[in-house]
């Protein structure tokens, strides 16, 4: 039996005194100090395109002051899609009169309507060699958007802001041993897709179910929370002892709907993403800080805009250090605490559970 909540939240204290705030994983990325620009690109004035997905984000705020931080003097013009990637036709159609030195792109849907892929590029003329940045894209292998990580062949790179899937799912055996695992995604975006596949690999290599559940789609192919609560209702009966949440740019809108129908079913929610704990209230996660990832890509601009290195010269990485993160508000409706074991290395935090949640 659980020992009683005063006890155990002074046990979680004694823990994160000698934890700090994630002392081995790290709570943030250490990036290399901003090298100075240039004399001959003082006094220049750089314009940056950044083209988002659902208004700004802490990503956002980690590229603008890591190009801040350098010192350049750049006129950003952002565009927001609203959560609709075919928006960015209409915005490249601007592309004559914005004349950016750069294109930043935030996720993988946006990413995939300014470059294409590597079998079927973008052909629109106003792209010219614009350079592209992405951050947030979970698989850009696997959505073609590159194929070589360490020497991107087209004018785009970029930052992978998920931590290696086993990991993830090491973290997540060490909470709670787990058998079953359920997993709700997104049939229209490359991300998701991908995510299932790395879970189905992992699945047949470690004797493990994956209970995956596509989310349904309108008659125009886009995707719908309608049929939540029978998709969730479905995973656990199955008998699914954890709902992962795969980086996914649409699932991240209706968070609100998912987290009380898991909580309803007493089914504890992983986080990929950052945002699937502090939005999604998930009850734990390994994640990569978006502001950091913000700033690992704006380290990639600064390269490109100063001249230091060309695009093939930048790898598309992912930062060295993870988050990982409890959240002990979860962790108290659903009487699951974390082992003290993970407390040596985990950062706690307190988001309130989402409540409502029709279907």
């Amino acid at each position: 039996m659980s020992p009683p909540l005063p006890t155990r939240r002074q046990l979680l204290t004694c823990g994160l005194a000698t934890a700090g705030a994630g002392l081995c994983l790290g709570s943030a990325a250490m990036l290399a100090p901003v090298s100075a620009p240039r004399k001959s690109t003082a006094g220049r004035r750089f314009r940056v395109l950044m083209l988002t997905y659902r208004g700004t984000t802490d990503v956002d705020t980690g590229f603008r002051s890591y190009l801040s931080e350098a010192g350049l003097d750049v006129d950003f013009v952002v565009r927001d899609v609203q959560q609709d990637a075919s928006r960015v036709k209409a915005i490249l159609d601007e592309l004559p009169t914005i004349a950016p030195d750069l294109i930043y792109t935030w996720g993988t849907p946006v990413t995939l309507a300014v470059t294409g892929t590597v079998e079927q590029p973008n052909t629109h003329p106003a792209l010219r060699d614009i350079p592209v940045v992405f951050a947030l894209v979970a698989e850009p292998q696997k959505a073609d958007i590159v194929r070589n990580l360490a020497a991107p062949e087209r004018n785009v790179t970029g930052t992978v802001h998920v931590v290696p899937l086993a990991r993830q799912l090491q973290h997540m055996h060490n909470y709670r041993p787990w058998t079953k695992l359920g997993v709700l995604y997104n049939p229209a975006e490359a991300n998701s897709q991908a995510i299932v596949q790395s879970l189905r690999q992992y699945g047949q290599q470690h004797q493990v179910d994956i209970l995956a559940r596509r989310l349904h789609q309108d008659s125009a192919g886009k995707p719908t929370a309608d049929g939540l609560s029978e998709l969730i209702d479905e995973l656990h009966q199955g008998g699914a002892q954890w709902l992962y949440l795969p980086p996914d740019t649409f699932l991240g809108t209706i968070y609100d709907r998912i987290t009380p129908l898991a909580m309803q079913r007493r089914l504890p929610l992983f986080a990929s993403t950052e945002l699937a704990l502090r939005t999604g209230n998930a009850l734990t996660g390994m994640v990569s800080r978006y502001y950091s990832v913000g700033q690992l890509a704006g380290s990639k601009a600064v390269d490109l805009l100063l001249g230091h290195r060309t695009v093939q010269q930048l790898p598309v990485e992912s930062l060295k250090r993870f988050s990982l993160m409890v959240n002990m508000q979860m962790a108290q409706q659903l009487e699951l605490y974390p082992p003290l074991q993970v407390l040596n290395y985990a950062e706690v935090v307190s988001v309130a559970p989402a409540r409502g949640g029709a279907a």
